[in-house]
């Protein structure tokens, strides 16, 4: 396979994760960016508009031809699906209703869920949480893709399926690496999806139903959206295991691109993540990071150095807690 990555091309490292040391250098230098650890009340309205308005799509798209009603799938529905997903990220934070409330964050994610069509985020929120606790933890932290995606995704073709099929991947992925016992809120998740899903059949039409899981499928797949995916931590930088990006699509994103920012603040709304990097300007100005998600996916399908297989594996030393 001439110069094609092996599974020896994983960077397996032995020490913490960059982030919390970081943390603590900045705490001590900035102690003003403790007032920044509050929710941001505006994600709440902002979510409920965005749930709204993807309403009034189903409905507008239940009578177009199938060619308009995949093309607004792609073109709107992509973006509005994309970003409710990182909505629940910021949800899946406590960042909607705060920590002494994180009940009401796991219902109110639950409701964003609904415009997705597949059930998501409690899911996503025991997962997520590991993943910033054990980043890069071999066993722990499926952000890491499986060694078959690795070996199999390695050419130019193959990768650029394996982008199209990243939805795919995240969803199943976490039943091969780190399989949990399913909890009474994911229950509730998938029955109050599902009754969604069949409400929005009944009521406007097998189209609209369709544009729904057409936006989730194209907009975590091949959409300039989803280089997040691969930017945020695959290694194009020997030595460099997190990126920001910051470019115009964090407008979309609540600020997910500022990533060196979220994780070294993960108590941090996006919202406030450009004032953390306007504050302590010396610590995240010099690192690496990217203006461009679309050219990330690009770069990735077209280096062949860089595969899925070009992340940061760590073994975890201590005692493991999973969410």
């Amino acid at each position: 396979m001439g110069n094609r990555v092996s599974r020896e091309d994983f960077e397996w490292v032995y020490t913490d994760e960059p982030h919390a040391t970081r943390r603590l250098e900045i705490l001590a230098k900035y102690p003003e960016i403790k007032s920044l650890m509050k929710p941001d009340s505006n994600l709440i309205w902002i979510i409920i508009m965005m749930v709204l308005t993807q309403l009034v799509a189903f409905y507008l798209v239940k009578d177009l031809d199938w060619k308009w009603v995949i093309f607004w799938a792609y073109v709107f529905g992509s973006c509005i699906t994309h970003s409710m997903t990182l909505a629940i990220h910021e949800i899946s934070h406590n960042n909607a209703f705060g920590h002494y409330k994180s009940i009401w964050n796991r219902w109110f994610g639950i409701f964003a869920n609904l415009p997705i069509g597949v059930p998501y985020s409690i899911s996503f929120k025991r997962y997520h949480m590991d993943h910033h606790r054990y980043l890069g933890g071999d066993g722990i932290d499926v952000d890491i893709p499986t060694d078959f995606e690795g070996w199999f995704f390695c050419t130019a073709f193959r990768k650029f399926i394996w982008v199209i099929l990243q939805p795919l991947f995240y969803a199943f992925r976490p039943l091969f690496i780190n399989p949990k016992p399913i909890s009474y809120l994911e229950i509730i998740n998938t029955v109050i999806q599902i009754t969604f899903d069949v409400v929005i059949f009944y009521v406007l039409g097998i189209k609209s139903l369709v544009y729904m899981l057409a936006g989730t499928l194209l907009g975590l797949g091949l959409h300039p959206i989803s280089g997040h995916f691969i930017a945020e931590h695959y290694m194009f930088l020997k030595g460099h295991e997190t990126y920001s990006y910051y470019g115009p699509l964090n407008l979309l994103t609540f600020n997910v691109g500022y990533h060196n920012e979220h994780h070294d603040f993960p108590n941090i709304p996006g919202k406030s993540l450009p004032l953390v990097r306007k504050i302590a300007a010396e610590y995240y100005d010099n690192l690496p990071h990217y203006n461009s998600w679309a050219k990330v996916l690009y770069d990735f399908v077209m280096d062949d150095t860089i595969s899925p297989y070009s992340r940061v594996k760590r073994h975890q030393k201590g005692k493991v807690v999973l969410e």
